[in-house]
């Protein structure tokens, strides 16, 4: 590892060691009470379920409407295995849990991915919406299927073992993941994609090919952040997993700067205290008029800031090596050899 990549890595280490023992002293010392804690929890989830959404929209711009469809699916896969066979707590079985999550949601999005991603992006994001209210309905009604999953009434009993801890370390193994994919040759070509697909498809890239791929990985990472949810909240509802929720996701990406790790992860961890925030302001009117105020952020955010908080930008270890050296140019030896 060269010096200077050597430092980058010291400092991002550290830091996220320092990060993590301020939240934890800050609990310890209940600065950050239980109430803010589940708060917090919530926004790590948020944040990784949004960076899924990041690579299908953000990096690949396939704009998907049905997010927290595949998020409720791995909630409701991992929380159905845990609670009948990891009753014990288990941390291997609670790791396969997730795992279970993640695959259940890319598989599904696999299968309709294939037809659907031939379409351009507008009629996707009508389609995918479609799937989102499909899997809405089938967990209203799911109990007539496996009655343990309680359908319009909810589930339960899922083993809660996703503490703080769980999450952060996830959340950072998610984070270096999309970081290393986008950055890849795979990654290269989902952005030449969302900037021209014909051209990308002229250059010989397999358009099709790549955008199911950025699809199916994007909503495997739902799905895993979903089967945490599962862990970290005892109570399952088909509600938590609707229309709005998919637009959550949609706001993080899009307010933190389509093409941005940072944003999103920034973003996505803001507009979870925003929100409640706004709970505590407003009260129940916030319920009422949740969808408005979804609404005007948006509008003023696309006004102020249409390309983003971070427009594309990153910080620290998450801004990309120069194009060069990832498409391995040997300018040096080609001049010697003509020489």
């Amino acid at each position: 590892m060269p010096d200077k990549n050597r430092k980058k890595f010291i400092i991002v280490l550290i830091a996220t060691i320092a990060v993590y023992a301020v939240i934890r002293v800050l609990e310890g010392t209940e600065i950050i009470n239980p109430y803010w804690q589940r708060v917090l929890d919530q926004a790590l989830i948020m944040t990784m379920g949004a960076l899924g959404l990041s690579i299908i929209y953000g990096f690949t711009g396939q704009f998907s409407l049905g997010h927290a469809a595949f998020f409720g699916l791995g909630a409701y896969s991992a929380g159905l295995f845990a609670k009948l066979y990891n009753s014990d707590h288990s941390m291997f079985l609670f790791i396969v849990s997730l795992l279970i999550g993640a695959a259940v949601a890319g598989l599904l999005a696999l299968l309709i991915g294939l037809p659907i991603l031939r379409l351009r992006s507008d009629y996707l994001g009508i389609a995918t919406l479609g799937f989102g209210i499909i899997v809405k309905v089938g967990m209203d009604n799911s109990n007539k299927l496996i009655s343990a999953l309680g359908g319009a009434t909810g589930m339960s009993g899922t083993p809660q073992i996703a503490n703080f801890d769980w999450l952060f370390i996830f959340l950072i193994l998610i984070v270096l993941f999309v970081r290393n994919f986008v950055y890849s040759s795979y990654g290269r070509a989902c952005t030449a994609v969302r900037e021209d697909e014909i051209a990308a498809d002229v250059l010989g890239i397999n358009t099709t090919k790549i955008k199911v791929m950025a699809f199916v990985l994007g909503c495997a990472l739902a799905g895993m952040a979903g089967g945490m949810y599962a862990h970290r909240y005892p109570f399952l509802h088909p509600s938590s997993f609707d229309f709005l929720k998919s637009f959550d996701f949609l706001l993080v990406v899009v307010l933190g700067g389509l093409g941005s790790i940072t944003g999103t992860v920034v973003t996505a961890i803001a507009w979870v205290f925003l929100l409640e925030v706004l709970r505590f302001v407003l009260g129940e009117t916030f319920i009422d008029f949740r969808g408005v105020i979804y609404a005007l952020i948006l509008i003023v955010a696309i006004i102020m800031r249409p390309q983003g908080i971070f427009s594309g930008k990153e910080v620290g270890f998450l801004v990309p090596k120069p194009f060069d050296t990832l498409v391995g140019r040997k300018d040096g030896v080609n001049a010697g050899s003509g020489s």
